[in-house]
Formats: C-alpha cells, sequence, structure tokens
C-alpha cells in the first residue's frame, strides 16, 4: 500500500472511515531527528509486499493540530493503530523493532475482535475489543420493550460504557471530545457506542436515562451524567472513576 501524507482534514476523515481496514497512522514533524529515521522505516514497511493490506498515512502533527489533538499527542513520533473507528494500539518513540511488532499482531487479525463475556449471542451485535475501547455496534428494528432491553444490555456491555457522537478516534463533537481526553487522561478502560449510527438509541437513551444530551456515561450500567457532571464529579474526586466502579460492584 502506498505511504499517504495527510493534505486535509477531510480527506484524513475519508481515509479513515474505510471499514474493516488496518490502518497505521504516523504523526511526525520535519524538525524532530527521531522522525528522520522512522520516516526511512514507514516508507520502507508501506512498500513491502508483506504489508500491502495496512493503509498508512503519515500526519504532521504542526501542520495539522486538530488531528493530532483528537489522540492527544504531546511528542513525536507517535503511532495508532485503528479499524473500523477503534484504536487498537497507540506507541510513541523510534523503535522500529516494537511498531513491527504491533503491525504483525493486528495485521492477521482482519475484525481484531471478539465477543466479551457479558454478550448475549442472540442479539444482533458486533462488539470490537481492544486494548482501551470497545466499540459496540447495532441494528435492529424492535418493539419499545426491545429497545430498551437492548439498552440495558448496551449500557452493561463494559464496565465504563461510553455514549458519544462519533469514534473515540474521530469525535463529532466538541463534548464527546472533551470526554475522550478525560477519559485517556485517567487511563481509563471503556467501551463505546457511536449514537450517530442508530438513531434508535440515540432517541431511546434519551428517556431511558432520563437525560436529554450526550455524551453520556454509564458505570456497571449505572448512568453517571454528562461531560459536565463527570467534570463536577472529577474535581471533587480525582479517582472518581475507581471509586464509582467500586461502588457500582457492590
Amino acid at each position: 500500500m502506498t505511504l499517504i501524507e495527510i493534505s486535509s482534514k477531510d480527506q484524513f476523515s475519508e481515509l479513515t472511515s474505510v471499514k474493516d481496514k488496518l490502518i497505521a497512522l504516523y504523526f511526525h514533524t520535519p524538525w524532530a531527528s527521531p522522525c528522520i529515521q522512522m520516516n526511512k522505516v514507514i516508507d520502507t514497511l508501506s512498500s513491502s509486499a508483506e504489508y500491502n493490506s495496512i493503509s498508512f498515512l503519515t500526519i504532521n502533527a504542526d501542520t495539522f493540530p486538530e488531528i493530532s489533538d483528537l489522540f492527544d499527542i504531546t511528542a513525536v513520533p507517535y503511532f495508532v493503530l485503528i479499524q473500523n473507528g477503534t484504536i487498537l494500539k497507540e506507541l510513541t518513540g523510534a523503535d522500529p523493532k516494537e511498531f513491527v511488532t504491533a503491525l504483525d499482531q493486528f495485521k492477521s487479525s482482519p475484525s481484531s475482535s471478539q465477543e466479551p463475556s457479558n454478550n448475549n449471542s442472540n442479539t444482533n451485535s458486533n462488539v470490537t475489543t481492544n486494548q482501551n475501547t470497545t466499540a459496540i455496534h447495532e441494528e435492529s428494528n424492535e418493539s419499545p420493550e426491545q429497545l430498551n432491553a437492548r439498552l440495558e444490555k448496551l449500557t452493561t456491555a463494559a464496565p465504563i460504557m461510553l455514549f458519544m457522537k462519533g469514534t473515540p478516534s474521530a469525535p463529532q463533537c466538541g463534548f464527546s471530545r472533551q470526554m475522550i481526553a478525560i477519559l485517556r487522561e485517567h487511563q481509563v478502560r471503556f467501551g463505546f457506542f457511536d449514537i450517530l449510527k442508530d438513531d434508535s438509541v440515540r432517541q431511546g437513551l434519551k428517556a431511558f436515562s432520563d437525560w436529554p444530551t450526550f455524551p453520556q456515561l454509564y458505570i456497571n450500567g449505572v448512568f453517571q451524567g454528562g461531560l459536565d457532571i463527570i467534570k463536577e464529579n472529577l474535581s471533587d474526586d480525582d479517582q472518581f472513576f475507581e471509586h464509582a466502579l467500586q461502588e457500582s460492584a457492590n
């Protein structure tokens, strides 16, 4: 696969929205000396037949700070492996061996997915798990009772579930983007559901949680609030996520 240098945010969104494709993002700057070595590594890998199923995208972090901010990048070189809008792995530093190991880990797994233990095989769902997030996508035509049952399953699909606009790698609103930044800052493992992909869930959750806006955060199925409430809880307790998990488990 030819190495593609991102030239616009729209191009980035288009190329990273390709389904069932492993995508390697390489963030660099022209002034960082470690990037000089990694430029050659990326060029070699992208032209190798062994990795021709992978899309290699390079992004100048200085030219596109808004893209860099999506992944909270503070140093280069920086690598992100994504598939179907889900972050599989993030790496920092000029270690070619570590990057190649990550490519080998995921290139042989087209879906890079598995079903979590609490997933009901009778539901029409596709659950993608990875190091940081669980992406959940469901499509169904159901009665209000069936929708309510599905929402109960979705809100408990991961210990911490985020219902947002877009995905962690491409939030579609500023509030969702801020929530992702908070979760990453606190190194929280979480599942997410893109409400823009399912209007039944989008509308149903408003009544289910009695909360009209998004994002919405659930911990062990218990609604915690939106962005402002989560910020307020963290200002009162820096270990809010850990304590909320413990309390809900008990």
